[in-house]
């Protein structure tokens, strides 16, 4: 019964050819009018202050970083000091350069940010989260890659609550059988 569905079907598109017009395809496609051409600029506006500064919230768990970016050699200052005093675990620093890495914008910016909350783990999610946030206002054509590279999401999770009747979140008391 399938067979003569498809043979039915195979038939009625057959038709539909002969039906259709003779008109070549380059010529139709020559009389439609043309749409003008898509500007190249980005769509967002580029957010400076007056100090030619742009400013971005990020926030990671329970930390909260609000950053500055400007152009400059590089240099990134959290809470008044140095990242290399501040995030002394390598991994902590690169986990805040990776939004320059990505857009290729390495030393081009200065930064001077202050972070509240959490440990050092969230705070420099928060500083990569706002980095990413202020480049992207700074520089609209780099959303995209940014983007791409999940820098300006908000990463969600956070730690579960203590319930009652448990240990912790979900650990259960040790079970006693006497």
């Amino acid at each position: 019964m399938a067979d003569t569905d498809t043979v039915s079907s195979l038939a009625d598109l057959k038709d539909l050819t002969v039906a259709a017009p003779a008109t070549p395809v380059s010529d139709a496609v020559s009389e439609a009018p043309r749409a003008p051409a898509a500007p190249t600029m980005p769509l967002r506006e580029r957010e400076v202050d007056a100090q030619g500064r742009s400013y971005a919230t990020g926030r990671r768990k329970d930390a909260v970083a609000r950053v500055w970016i400007k152009p400059g050699s590089g240099k990134i200052t959290v809470n008044g000091r140095d990242q290399e005093v501040y995030f002394a675990r390598p991994t902590l620093r690169l986990v805040i350069n990776q939004p320059f890495d990505v857009a290729d914008r390495s030393g081009q910016y200065d930064v001077v940010c202050t972070v509240k909350g959490g440990g050092l783990s969230g705070q420099a999610g928060a500083v990569k989260h706002g980095i990413s946030q202020a480049l992207t206002k700074f520089e609209p054509a780099l959303r995209s890659a940014v983007k791409a590279a999940g820098f300006l999401t908000r990463d969600p999770r956070v730690v579960e609550r203590k319930k009652y009747g448990k240990a912790k979140a979900r650990k259960s008391f040790q079970f006693s059988k006497r």
